[in-house]
């Protein structure tokens, strides 16, 4: 493992941000040591415009190695670049190149056809009125129910998403399922989705990163449907 310090690694993020929490997950996991920098996109500050410099397209998380001068973007590739470059004790993309694919392709499926899905019921509640999209936001709904049926199937007896071992599928499934379940709840319908998430919850690197977004938490347009057992003092 190649030495390196705490600044070497900076991660532009926003605590409340799904696709944030799958990188945070996958740094937590390994104890990889990096510097957070919150960016607010509602204020023309120093980390908005650092982002921007780096990747004009402003999408969060980024990942700025400063030891190798290498901006990453994209949550799934800096997970396959902290796999390569700053690797840990628990591997998140397998070795062997049939279970490596079935990891990548369920990352993908987390990300498209439930994260993504919940940006769009999510942004649509955010528009002006007479703005919204109503047949985007249906279309999105009957593929989270899809997805459901689709995860169900493949967790069968399995602990995790792609088998016995924790991987960067699951680190994509701990935001997907989290904001997912104040859309469409699949604790009623999905028991094998149900007792998968539950199991996640209970990773030290799940629980650290939703307590960092609970600040942050009535931010979410459904934040009356955030679980009160993941507000402080509430219960």
């Amino acid at each position: 493992m190649d030495n390196y310090h705490k600044s070497d690694l900076l991660l532009y993020i926003h605590p409340l941000a799904s696709f944030c929490h799958k990188v945070l997950v996958a740094l937590y996991e390994n104890g990889t040591e990096f510097e957070p920098r919150i960016v607010d996109f509602l204020k023309e500050d120093a980390s908005a415009a650092e982002l921007f410099a780096y990747w004009p397209v402003g999408k969060i998380p980024l990942l700025r190695d400063r030891k190798r001068e290498k901006t990453v973007p994209e949550t799934s590739i800096i997970i396959e670049y902290l796999e390569e470059f700053y690797p840990g004790p628990q591997k998140l993309i397998p070795s062997e190149s049939q279970l490596a694919l079935e990891t990548r392709l369920w990352d993908r499926f987390f990300d498209l056809y439930i994260s993504v899905q919940i940006q769009k019921i999510v942004v649509d509640r955010l528009r002006p009125e007479g703005k919204n999209d109503v047949f985007g936001v249906e279309e999105a709904y009957n593929t989270l129910k899809i997805a459901y049926d689709m995860v169900e199937k493949q967790l069968g007896s399995q602990r995790f998403i792609t088998g016995e071992n924790f991987t960067m599928a699951d680190c994509s499934a701990v935001p997907a399922l989290f904001y997912a379940d104040t859309i469409i709840s699949f604790r009623n319908t999905h028991p094998k989705i149900t007792n998968y998430f539950e199991g996640l919850l209970e990773r030290p690197s799940v629980k650290r990163t939703i307590a960092e977004a609970e600040p942050y938490f009535d931010m979410y347009p459904l934040s009356d449907q955030i679980p009160k057992r993941f507000r402080k003092g509430k219960s």
